[in-house]
């Protein structure tokens, strides 16, 4: 039996959830018996079955004997619904094939522990590097209180993002923002600045007509955090993002009493330049269960993310025009004295979206 063939297609499975399931992970399931597949699940959301359970139920009394391919290890207790690993064991499968344990401290192996104990043959990992790439969010907010963190970048082939008057509106096609649909819809929480909302007042919504996949309905009516970070309490109180109940207004925690009273306000610590802490924020929104942050902001705050050592990942759409040497320029970072302190980048996909081009780019940690 091909162990990768049948886990390729949970993972298919699990992709299904890509922009629903948050704050859990994003999880599939097929069920093989006699070579082949005779039932799929999904975790689609939060209080919904598991991809096991829903594969389990579409089988019924023919899941017994059955092997399970499952992108996580099966749960171990009982939360929303039930434990994974006791309905697999109580179905009367054979083997369980898992492309990776799960970090929740709730698991950790204690799932996989359960179903040997059971006497049920556990086989993996299996295809451990691509469903590791699907939870990139659910990994790291288990591992370091902290969410998986992406930065949302657009610009032109000279590097700028706008004229030297400030006008920006657009400098990619609709495909590249469209794109940025789904970026947002597979965030838990997106973050932006005031310099942002104060020069182009964005929605910052994520729009069911623009995405283009499935459940896009149910993916748009996910409730996600809006932060604006906004040391001073500069936002406009007409601005669009103001008028989204999920929108809160991330300030230092010396100015939380000076907030309008109809404002949700987040008290931030100030690092020694005065600037909003971005690691407490990243603490707060891990502790809300916020699996992956999209920053979509101006040259100040995405340098400020970029000094701080805490970016995950840059998303970056480039068009194919030219703005000339007085516009502005994507990010403000202090001037590098030596090629050693430059920022590394690890391109990890680059495609064509429409007229222009998105790169992916993995932040590499600096090496002691």
């Amino acid at each position: 039996m091909n162990h990768e063939t049948f886990m390729a297609e949970a993972l298919r499975e699990a992709e299904r959830g890509l922009y629903t399931a948050q704050p859990n992970p994003r999880v599939g399931c097929v069920l093989v018996k006699a070579g082949q597949i005779i039932a799929r699940g999904f975790h689609l959301q939060t209080g919904h079955g598991h991809a096991e359970a829903n594969a389990l139920k579409f089988a019924g009394t023919e899941a017994r004997d059955a092997t399970a391919y499952v992108t996580l290890e099966p749960c171990s207790f009982v939360g929303r619904t039930p434990a994974c690993a006791d309905s697999l064991i109580k179905a009367g499968i054979k083997t369980v094939v898992y492309a990776m344990t799960d970090p929740h401290p709730g698991n950790c192996g204690k799932g996989l522990e359960k179903l040997v104990a059971a006497g049920i043959d556990v086989v993996g990992p299996v295809l451990e590097a691509s469903a590791r790439a699907l939870n990139p969010g659910h990994i790291k907010r288990f591992t370091t209180g902290m969410p998986y963190v992406r930065l949302k970048l657009a610009m032109s082939l000279d590097g700028k993002t706008a004229l030297a008057n400030g006008s920006s509106q657009w400098i990619t096609g609709s495909a590249a923002r469209q794109d940025v649909q789904r970026l947002r819809a597979r965030s838990s929480a997106i973050v932006t600045g005031v310099e942002t909302v104060i020069a182009d007042d964005p929605a910052l919504t994520v729009r069911a007509a623009d995405l283009n996949v499935e459940f896009a309905e149910l993916s748009a009516s996910v409730v996600r955090p809006l932060i604006v970070m906004d040391s001073n309490l500069r936002i406009p109180l007409t601005a669009k993002v103001l008028t989204q109940p999920q929108t809160q207004i991330a300030c230092g925690q010396d100015r939380v009493a000076e907030a309008p009273a109809h404002l949700s306000v987040l008290g931030l610590a100030r690092g020694a330049d005065g600037r909003l802490d971005i690691r407490d924020l990243l603490l707060n929104l891990g502790a809300r269960d916020c699996n992956e942050v999209l920053f979509e902001c101006g040259a100040t705050l995405a340098g400020g993310l970029v000094q701080s050592g805490l970016l995950d990942e840059i998303v970056m759409y480039i068009a194919p025009r030219m703005m000339g040497h007085d516009a502005r320029s994507l990010l403000k970072l202090p001037t590098i004295a030596t090629m050693d302190d430059l920022v590394e980048l690890d391109i990890a996909d680059v495609r064509r979206v429409g007229q222009d081009l998105r790169l992916t780019m993995k932040v590499e940690a600096k090496k002691p």
